[in-house]
């Protein structure tokens, strides 16, 4: 009797890069539903990874050993944790292959990028196709493929030249203080992301969540190999937008509902979402310049508010207490707002607020996936990055997509109330607010199509599929 094909999907452990490889997973049943999908878990799972997983036998998790590691309480910490638990998890992920080959035809194993190296040697180990899952931008893949290549331009740290542009294949001229968190300095981390780099062309091919009309310029740019110089480019895959299906963020059901009943009293694309993903955490300050600014904008607005950080801490964690918003916001803030605005404690059902007809714009952290649910939902965006490669994002989104318009910081890194209020009134209400919105309905329409029969999404995840019968 032949065994049944199967494929390995192997996340980053941080939980939007699981749920995204889960989401990954959902997505190749839709085209080939007899495929078992085996899922390798570095971490707990995640109430969001739950909520995820579609119901069928076909999709099987293997949990790793956890490790005793330090807690993460900032960025840098973050990522050195996740490769640690990566290069750890060898022997695991040998084994598991192993268990799984025995027992199914396995056809290929997707990696989370920042799995690449490790996973490579492995995969040769086993005779098997692996390809890269790129959960970020199209446009920031093409910087991890540029890498190289600016490492031998430039000898010296980003942050050192925070006023030089940098040029990169496919995208506008990076500021170099934009560019992403880990590669402003020359340290361990950046090195850890330049050997990345240096591999992704062992691969045997790139899937990446966007779409040909979002990113044409940077897609097209790889494919013709100016990103890679040096070596070929592997095959790219552009198969997105895929989003999930159930509301990106858990919190209190009751509080959910509360949240969006709301939001059918107010009037259509009248209403601002402010909302910064799991991990964006603001000082007390600059969550009184958020609320000062939101109040003299005279627009309804929807506001996820969290508990600053603690001492030492700029990435978010686990809240164990509810903010208590009058010690946080303005004296008498809630009172003079409570007829046009409503705030959520910690947390919101993101995906069902941005799809609301009440909502007319998105503030964002610039997370990917963050922005692939607004541009499906057709809601132009405030650009307002806050870590990660998202400062990166915002160029992308402000002078490439054309789907929002940017937050500015200050010198010392504060968005002021006047900056807040400005860019409010603009989205809402400007000229340039106005054609940022026709961008952005014009891009879902265009994502409707890409993943529909015949679409470029569709027809790259075709190709995908067949490429795993080339030996």
């Amino acid at each position: 009797m032949a065994k049944k094909e199967a494929i390995v999907l192997y996340p980053a452990p941080w939980a939007s890069h699981e749920t995204s490889m889960v989401e990954l997973g959902n997505l190749l049943l839709t085209l080939r539903p007899s495929l078992s999908v085996h899922i390798l878990i570095s971490t707990p799972p995640s109430e969001s990874l739950f909520s995820a997983v579609v119901s069928s036998s076909a999709l099987t998790f293997h949990n790793f050993p956890t490790f005793d590691l330090p807690p993460s309480t900032t960025h840098q910490d973050m990522l050195t944790r996740i490769f640690n638990i990566l290069h750890l998890n060898v022997p695991n992920l040998r084994r598991t292959l192993l268990t799984i080959s025995e027992n199914y035809t396995l056809n290929a194993v997707i990696v989370d990028f920042f799995s690449t190296r490790s996973t490579l040697e492995v995969t040769a180990d086993f005779d098997l196709r692996c390809y890269c899952f790129h959960t970020c931008a199209a446009g920031s893949l093409a910087l991890l493929l540029y890498l190289p290549t600016l490492y031998n331009k430039f000898t010296q740290n980003f942050e050192d030249h925070r006023d030089c542009l940098i040029d990169i294949p496919g995208v506008p001229p990076i500021p170099a203080s934009d560019m992403p968190l880990p590669l402003l300095k020359r340290d361990e981390l950046y090195e850890s992301f330049l050997n990345i780099s240096t591999c992704l062309p062992q691969s045997a091919g790139i899937i990446v969540n966007t779409f040909e009309f979002m990113e044409p310029r940077a897609i097209k740019t790889m494919a013709n190999g100016l990103c890679t110089p040096n070596s070929p480019t592997p095959p790219i895959y552009c198969i997105g937008p895929f989003i999930g299906s159930a509301a990106a963020g858990g919190g209190d059901g009751v509080a959910d509902a509360e949240c969006l009943k709301w939001l059918d009293s107010q009037p259509s694309k009248s209403v601002v979402f402010l909302c910064f993903g799991g991990a964006g955490l603001f000082s007390i300050e600059q969550l009184r310049e958020i609320a000062d600014g939101l109040e003299r904008s005279g627009h309804r607005f929807l506001w996820v508010v969290r508990n600053p950080p603690l001492e030492n801490q700029t990435l978010g964690i686990n809240e164990k207490t509810d903010p208590d918003l009058n010690s946080l916001l303005p004296q008498g803030f809630l009172e003079r707002t409570n007829e046009r605005g409503y705030l959520v404690k910690s947390w919101a059902p993101q995906a069902a607020v941005l799809n609301h007809d009440s909502i007319g714009g998105f503030v964002t952290h610039c997370g990917w996936n963050s922005m692939l649910e607004s541009v499906c939902a057709g809601v132009p965006m405030l650009a307002w990055p806050l870590y990660a490669e998202q400062r990166y994002n915002r160029v992308l989104m402000v002078e490439e997509m054309k789907i929002a318009l940017p937050m500015v910081e200050s010198e010392i890194g504060l968005v002021c109330s006047n900056e807040v209020e400005k860019r409010v009134k603009e989205l809402m209400d400007s000229n340039e607010g106005d054609l940022i919105r026709e961008r952005v309905v014009a891009m879902k329409n265009a994502a409707e199509v890409a993943v529909s029969e015949g679409g470029s999404s569709r027809i790259a995840l075709s190709e995908l599929l067949e490429s795993w019968k080339q030996k």
